[in-house]
């Protein structure tokens, strides 16, 4: 498994259809022992969860069972899982999918990617960072409503419904970007995330050696968050960012 920000599965909120109804996942996958345990942990989740073994399973499944999001293995025999995407969307095409990825290949994260996938995980992966990245694209796809509209920090509030910030009931103007990042800090209270995860997570790439870009928006954060009050953004030399309520 992955070393990243760590979750414990309890701490994500629970999502389910408007009508109470459980999220569905159609997982994809030829390694079967990963299949299951992936099944096991959205299950554990409350969701309802169909497995696949190969391609072609996975499009006559997704047209019985109508999951909400895919989980996706790129490489795998006969139709591989960015073909098994491309007929889905035929009668879907608008199914969230996040596509498994070897830890190396970064041509297969490039196609999943450019073929309309969503997120991917590298393998190995754990199944906390899956959930949170199933989790959010569930959220954005509309199809869930969760318990909790509100991320929490100290006294610093993130609405992800009507995007708003407040800190000590004060409100706090964000941009698109800043707001994205904020978010993802406060998605890990008390875990030190790097550049590389910010990156990815914030602007959904790498940006190579313009890591600066972090250094640049959590400056612009510190302004917004901190100025003024008790620091809540820490830097970890060497290891990336912290957020965490503020000492008294």
């Amino acid at each position: 498994m992955s070393e990243g920000p760590s979750h414990s599965l309890s701490d994500l909120p629970r999502l389910a259809h408007p009508d109470g109804s459980p999220i569905r996942a159609l997982v994809v996958d030829d390694e079967k022992s990963l299949a299951e345990l992936v099944e096991m942990g959205l299950r554990m989740a409350g969701w309802s969860v169909a497995i696949a073994n190969d391609g072609l399973s996975a499009v006559k499944i997704a047209r019985d069972f109508r999951p909400d999001v895919l989980v996706l293995d790129v490489m795998m025999p006969g139709a591989d899982g960015i073909e098994a995407l491309r007929k889905i969307r035929v009668f879907a095409p608008q199914i969230p999918a996040l596509f498994l990825t070897a830890k190396d290949a970064v041509e297969d994260r490039i196609s999943g990617l450019a073929a309309g996938g969503d997120d991917y995980v590298t393998k190995p992966f754990s199944m906390e960072e899956l959930m949170l990245r199933l989790h959010r694209l569930v959220q954005r796809s509309g199809v869930a409503a969760s318990d909790s509209a509100e991320l929490v920090v100290g006294d610093l509030v993130l609405n992800l419904e009507t995007r708003e910030v407040t800190r000590g009931g004060d409100e706090i103007t964000l941009t698109a970007t800043q707001w994205e990042l904020l978010r993802f800090l406060m998605e890990n209270p008390r875990r030190v995330v790097s550049k590389s995860q910010i990156l990815d997570q914030v602007w959904n790439y790498d940006f190579g050696g313009q890591a600066n870009i972090v250094e640049l928006y959590i400056s612009y954060l510190r302004k917004k968050i901190d100025a003024g009050k008790p620091p809540m953004i820490h830097t970890v030399r060497g290891a990336g960012y912290v957020i965490k309520p503020a000492a008294q």
